[in-house]
Formats: C-alpha cells, sequence, structure tokens
C-alpha cells in the first residue's frame, strides 16, 4: 500500500478524534453500563479501554523516543511494509471480527476499572493527536518503532502509527456494540441518546 502521507495521518487523525469523541461521550454514561458484562462474557466497556491503555503504555513512549531520535528528511508518500500492512489490516475492524488471543498482561478483564479508566484513554488519545501531528515532519517510511509483543521486530512508523489507531478503532467499535445491546436490554437513563 502506497499513500500521501499527509492523506494517511489525516485519516488516523480522524479515526482518532472520534475515538475521544466516544470516550467523551462514555463519560456520561452510569457506572453499570460500564462496567455492564456482556452476555457472551466478554469484556466490559471500561476493560476495552483498559486494554488499549495497556498497549498506549508501550507504543506512545515507543513512538515518541523514535521520533525524537529521528534525523531522517520527512517524504511525500509512505509505503507500507509488508508485515506491517498485514498487521494493520488484522486490526481494522470487520463485519465478523477475527477472534485475537491477547497476552495476559494486555488483558484487563475482572480488573477493577472506573473513571480513571476512561481519563487514562482520553489522555493516551489526545497524545496520539499530537504524535500524529509531529510525525509531519517525520520519515514514516524510514524510522521504525519495537512492537509490543517482541523488541527483535521493528515497523515502520507508518505502519507502527496504523496498528495502533486501528486497533484503538475495534475495541471502541467493540465498547459501542456493548453499550448499544446493553441501552436495548436494560435502558439506563444516560445511556438513551444512542
Amino acid at each position: 500500500m502506497t499513500i500521501p502521507v499527509e492523506q494517511l495521518l489525516a485519516e488516523l487523525e480522524q479515526i482518532t478524534q472520534q475515538n475521544i469523541a466516544f470516550a467523551q461521550q462514555a463519560r456520561n454514561y452510569p457506572p453499570a453500563l460500564l462496567q455492564a458484562r456482556p452476555a457472551d462474557g466478554g469484556w466490559t466497556v471500561l476493560e476495552c479501554l483498559e486494554h488499549l491503555n495497556r498497549y498506549g503504555n508501550f507504543y506512545i513512549p515507543e513512538i515518541n523516543k523514535r521520533l525524537l531520535a529521528s534525523r531522517h528528511a520527512p517524504a511525500l508518500l509512505f509505503k507500507s511494509g509488508r508485515i506491517g500492512n498485514y498487521f494493520a489490516g488484522m486490526m481494522l475492524p470487520k463485519a465478523r471480527p477475527n477472534k485475537m488471543k491477547t497476552l495476559k498482561v494486555m488483558n484487563p478483564i475482572h480488573a477493577p476499572l472506573g473513571p480513571a479508566t476512561l481519563n487514562n484513554f482520553l489522555r493516551q488519545q489526545q497524545q496520539l493527536v499530537d504524535i500524529l501531528a509531529r510525525c509531519r515532519t517525520a520519515n514514516l517510511q524510514k524510522v521504525r518503532t519495537a512492537i509490543s509483543i517482541t523488541p527483535l521486530l521493528k515497523l515502520r512508523l507508518g505502519d507502527t502509527l496504523r496498528v495502533v489507531v486501528y486497533h484503538n478503532l475495534r475495541h471502541v467499535k467493540q465498547a459501542e456494540k456493548i453499550i448499544a445491546k446493553e441501552a436495548v436490554s436494560s435502558p439506563h437513563p444516560s445511556a438513551a441518546g444512542l
């Protein structure tokens, strides 16, 4: 995949802004709705966001470190690597999402979560917006970042950004579905606007 850098960054920023809007709206929902366990036993809304926070705790410092150390001139086009493109494609939400096993350390199931989870998610999403703005003066192809599953594999920065943002989108969509189902099955007064 080859894409103009500005187009890629604009798409990723738009998705991130939508994630911010979701989390800001979620602040208005009652805690019971955010902590409701789906009938299939999957994650709650807060667990979805905490999962993303845990990945953000790795990727945001990693991306910032690589951007700070970069001396490469920016490029107008970004060409995705084969492995990076594969990972990014896996993260995109689909009508029938492929199930993925998460690392134990990244699995927040049954963790005690509350409003701080939403606040952390919002803070990290704003940090991502800032990173995307700084990436306009970076070379998304030559700057490489480690990935969370192994430090031995490095992806092009553009691919890492796609993986992170698409992963966020994937779980925000999951959280939206949980809220929609919960609002229908047991209406919560603050969730009526769905």
